[in-house]
């Protein structure tokens, strides 16, 4: 499984990241987390807001921090 934090390094991206490697840690998921910082990789993307967060190429959040809650719901699917 990969999963991407898209955004370019701001304070909400860095969050987003921490949240998912420890929700993923606390659920004994195996993944590949990737940090995405290059803009014009974004924008090719779709992603208008930062951060987003996609997984396995598909985006699942887009423009805020996601919760523990949502982040633990994309892993139990």
């Amino acid at each position: 499984m990969k999963v991407e934090v898209l955004g370019i390094g701001c304070p909400k991206c860095r969050k987003t990241e921490e949240l998912i490697l420890q929700t993923i840690k606390k659920l004994g998921v195996s993944a590949e987390i990737v940090h995405v910082t290059d803009l014009n990789e974004i924008i090719n993307r779709g992603v208008m807001m930062t951060p987003a967060v996609m997984i396995d190429g598909v985006k699942v959040m887009e423009g805020k921090i996601p919760t523990e809650a949502q982040v633990r719901q994309w892993f139990s699917k």
